[in-house]
């Protein structure tokens, strides 16, 4: 007796269940991918670089997986397997990274005190290189085995689609390939407009979640298929436990291993759309204020103990060079220092643009989820800046909204520019010549612009390059540096439009208008020197066109590559 093929109607919904998981674990990959490619990049520093490099191996791997599926027995049952094991990896992976990293910061510290060594005496060899070199790859060894395991679904769908419908099918691969790329666009648009404003560990359980669903009804319809099917049932329903553990722990567990990486105590920290804010406190004792620092991604942006200097010389000298300051216009500074050193010149008008609303809400003291203790301290420290009535805040991309402000025909007198250090190619565009020329549309004629320019000895390249950029916008361009304890040397470029340079302007005035305790004539034309030889083999150094990413390239390397380390060679 031949078995009865089953009826269009019951193929039909077979289709529906199976192209429509394909469509909804497409979604879950591209997650997956874009998951572990953003914290990768945040935990191993060299954004981009780590973000596309992840990118490319998970889509190897991908391929990889793809082929190895042909040695899969039973499809049903390989099928079955596939998704608990994702759920599993993709729901603990961003745990894995964070414990990865974690371990090898706090194994060091921990030797250091069960043996009383001195801090000097370091116990970076060995073992512990050997961890952080495996720390390191972690990130990478995850997104390969998810990747396979994710390239794997596709042929065993389609080997299932067949099975049940009892003949090749002409189009099966067209079909499951087009369900396929259509759940990555959703999962794309997920990433986007969810994942990236909840937390990342929530975001990796969810998607787990939706693999366990997924998994859970696979196993319900065809267990007859299946080869023990009870095992698979005992598997899911652990895999519920841990996601359940993980969505009530997980979050904080990675958080608190994240605070690992700081020296001193994390008393916040904010995930928003475009960064990581970490804010930590140090008790220096015998009745000194407790310093208070921010890190964004990781990176040290200020310290309370001296970021007066830094500000000081970033604000001051432009605003002492421009003929009048009553309209002043700041590109990022979002902490609100910048506007607050601006205030002290009694401007009529302060303009601020800065891309991240969570990170002005906070410095703002309108953060929901900010304790009242850590508003008020970085309150104290911008003075309240940004709650001052001469301040107007703009919350957009600083490309898009000087363009928004030219067609507007707006002009200012001083024009700061404060933004992070070019270590993203999408910081790399507020680094061009187009950029600094539409700045020129909107600063007076008699104004001036300063731009923060990162370390004139550890990114000499990025410096000097950003220097020559404007210089090229048409700027009669000029550079200074200071050293700030927490940073080291640290540099600045100023430019104005016509008639003076920097230096011939500044030689006309013969005091600070407005005193600053770290600042003086003579300390700021100090600043303006460099050692004879700084600027003889920076001919070669290019300037940054849009779209060149040449400052990136620059910054990246110096960081990436050479650690930051500056060679003073000796010259004959």
């Amino acid at each position: 007796m031949e078995a009865t093929a089953p009826s269009p109607r019951r193929l039909l919904g077979h289709d529906i269940q199976l192209i429509g998981s394909m469509l909804i674990l497409a979604g879950c990959g591209l997650i997956y991918e874009y998951l572990l490619a953003h914290y990768a990049g945040r935990i191993l520093g060299a954004v981009e670089s780590t973000i596309y490099a992840m990118i490319g191996i998970m889509i190897v791997a991908m391929g990889i997986g793809a082929f190895l599926a042909r040695w899969v027995k039973c499809p049903f049952t390989g099928f079955a397997w596939l998704e608990v094991s994702i759920g599993l990896l993709g729901g603990c992976s961003i745990l894995i990274m964070a414990g990865m990293l974690a371990l090898t910061y706090t194994l060091p510290v921990w030797l250091q005190q069960i043996y009383g060594l001195h801090p000097s005496i370091t116990t970076d060899g060995g073992v512990i290189a050997a961890l952080q070199n495996i720390a390191f790859y972690t990130p990478f060894v995850a997104g390969f085995i998810l990747g396979a395991m994710i390239g794997m679904e596709i042929p065993l769908i389609a080997r299932i689609r067949e099975h049940i419908h009892g003949k090749h099918l002409a189009h099966n691969t067209g079909t499951i390939y087009g369900a396929d790329y259509i759940g990555a666009g959703i999962g794309a648009a997920i990433w986007v407009t969810i994942c990236l404003n909840i937390p990342i560990m929530t975001a990796a359980i969810g998607t787990a979640a939706v693999n366990l669903v997924v998994g859970l009804i696979f196993l319900w319809r065809y267990q007859s298929e299946i080869i023990r099917p009870i095992r698979l049932w005992i598997a899911h329903t652990g895999l519920a436990v841990v996601l359940v553990v993980l969505a009530l722990n997980g979050t904080g567990w990675v958080l608190q291993m994240n605070y690992t990486l700081f020296k001193d105590t994390p008393i916040y920290s904010k995930v928003t759309p475009y960064q990581h804010l970490t804010v930590t406190r140090r008790h220096v004792g015998q009745g000194l204020p407790s310093l208070l620092s921010l890190y964004i991604n990781g990176r040290l942006q200020f310290s309370s103990s001296d970021e007066n200097i830094y500000h000081s010389y970033l604000t001051y000298p432009a605003l002492l060079l421009s003929a009048r300051h009553d309209k002043v216009l700041v590109i990022g500074g979002g902490d609100g220092m910048a506007v607050r050193d601006i205030l002290r010149w009694n401007p009529k008008h302060v303009t601020l643009i800065d891309l991240d609303e969570d990170m002005v809400s906070l410095f703002k003291g309108e953060d929901p989820d900010a304790p009242d203790e850590v508003e008020q301290a970085l309150l104290n420290l911008n003075q309240d800046a940004f709650n001052d009535p001469k301040v107007s805040i703009i919350i957009g991309d600083a490309f898009i909204e000087v363009e928004k402000l030219v067609s507007e025909g707006r002009h200012f007198d001083t024009i700061i520019v404060d933004l992070p250090d070019p270590s993203h190619p999408d910081l790399n565009k507020l680094y061009s010549d187009f950029f600094y020329a539409r700045l020129k549309e909107l600063l007076s004629g008699d104004g001036a612009l300063v731009v923060q320019s990162t370390s004139p000895y550890h990114a000499k390249k990025a410096f000097v390059s950003i220097g020559k950029t404007m210089q090229a916008a048409g700027y009669l361009t000029e550079q200074y540096h200071t050293n700030v304890p927490t940073f080291g040397e640290w540099g600045w470029t100023i430019g104005t439009v016509r008639g003076l340079t920097p230096s011939q302007r500044m030689a006309q005035i013969s005091e600070l208008p407005v005193a600053n305790h770290w600042l003086s004539k003579a300390a700021l034309e100090a600043a303006f020197v460099f050692a004879p030889s700084y600027f003889d083999d920076t001919e070669n150094i290019e300037i940054n066109r849009l779209g060149s990413h040449q400052v990136y390239q620059y910054h990246h390397e110096a960081w990436a590559k050479q650690n930051g380390v500056f060679f003073a060679t000796m010259q004959n």
